[in-house]
């Protein structure tokens, strides 16, 4: 009988506490769960005949426990994960999300790893909680992002790797390495140091990050697949890269000289892209020129020696009369546009020449064209 429902207890009859009366129940008593058993048991008499350790009782309650064992063989896979069934533990299958079903326990068993989610690690900087300003700020960790390029620089590298289990490499990363988040790390860390270490600073800073992150992703996934990892990776992003600190400003200087440099040699290379057309123009102006004078020079040459022979031929003829040809046409060319006063100088006269305005006569006749005479006949 329960100590409640006896007569008396130690501090008098009825359900008393030390300091007098007890809790009076409000409402409705709960049920005795002393007379929820009881009837428990006697309901299951009334079902197994002949009472628990019948024959047909002990069927029974092995039965139940068979089908118990059955059904804890389902099990469900979320969205993001795979589930990997062991046999005896020997992987056997790999299944996907949703409701599935495994021999029971210790047959086989399940691990549920998320095989479908995309993992981000962080390498250089750390988030750390940051009350003053109500969420979480990033820490540089020197240790990790301090890196030597080839040139014998230092700098500051912060990068994140991007990463998931292989959809047929689950159970490579399940078994093959024991900390697959410490691996990842290690391993992007030593292949971005060594893509770092064979490289210059200059084009590191400026604009061959791009190369980099896909010379440290290949060399990354390279050494995972050696490994037997069964992780893929999917990129790799480099947050910062900065020269040092202590020598940032330096580095700036260094950046804006040479920012300069590049200019000047561009605005050079505009002017000489500018005047060496022209000046190849001109010369090719030039030439075409003196070809041409070459050619009219050759054909007037060529022009008059043809004259010549012709005129040659004539005087061969008639000598008398090509010579007073010759003479005539001679005048007329030096004679035709020019003014002039022929002047018959006989004894005649004498006396003419200095009564003449020859000067005025000059100026006031208009030219001729051809040969006139004046006192006197040529």
């Amino acid at each position: 009988m329960p100590w409640k429902n006896q007569g008396g207890g130690p501090w008098g009859s009825g359900p008393k506490g030390p300091w007098g009366s007890g809790p009076q129940p409000v409402g409705p008593r709960p049920p005795d769960l002393e007379d929820l058993l009881r009837r428990g048991q006697d309901r299951l008499q009334q079902i197994m005949p002949g009472g628990y350790f019948s024959g047909i009782g002990i069927t029974l309650i092995v039965l139940l426990i068979v089908a118990f064992w059955l059904l804890s063989g389902f099990f469900r896979v979320q969205s993001e994960e795979l589930g990997v069934v062991l046999r005896f533990g020997k992987h056997v299958r790999t299944v996907q999300p949703g409701l599935n079903y495994h021999l029971p326990y210790p047959i086989e068993t399940v691990l549920l790893p998320k095989a479908l989610r995309v993992s981000t690690i962080s390498i250089g900087m750390t988030l750390i909680d940051d009350p003053a300003r109500r969420g979480r700020s990033i820490r540089d960790v020197p240790e990790e992002s301090l890196m030597l390029t080839g040139d014998e620089n230092i700098v500051d590298v912060d990068f994140t790797v991007l990463w998931r289990i292989k959809p047929d490499g689950v159970g490579d990363f399940l078994f093959n390495i024991q900390n697959p988040e410490g691996t990842v790390k290690a391993v992007a860390e030593s292949a971005m140091r060594e893509v770092i270490g064979r490289s210059q600073i200059q084009p590191i800073l400026t604009g061959a990050r791009n190369v980099t992150e896909q010379g440290v992703q290949e060399l990354i996934q390279k050494t995972l697949d050696s490994y037997g990892a069964g992780i893929q990776i999917s990129q790799v992003q480099m947050q910062k890269v900065d020269p040092p600190a202590q020598v940032i400003d330096a580095f700036r200087d260094v950046q804006a000289a040479r920012a300069n440099l590049e200019q000047l040699q561009n605005e050079a290379q505009t002017y000489a892209n500018q005047i060496v057309p022209q000046a190849r123009g001109r010369a090719a102006k030039i030439q075409q020129d003196a070809e041409g004078y070459k050619e009219q020079a050759v054909a007037e040459a060529k022009g008059q020696s043809a004259r010549f022979l012709k005129v040659y031929e004539e005087y061969k003829k008639a000598p008398g009369v090509t010579r007073e040809r010759i003479y005539l046409e001679t005048m007329e060319r030096v004679l035709g546009g020019a003014d002039k006063l022929v002047y018959d100088g006989g004894r005649s006269g004498q006396g003419i020449v200095p009564y003449l305005p020859l000067n005025e006569l000059t100026t006031k006749r208009p030219p001729t064209t051809g040969p006139q005479s004046s006192g006197g006949n040529r």
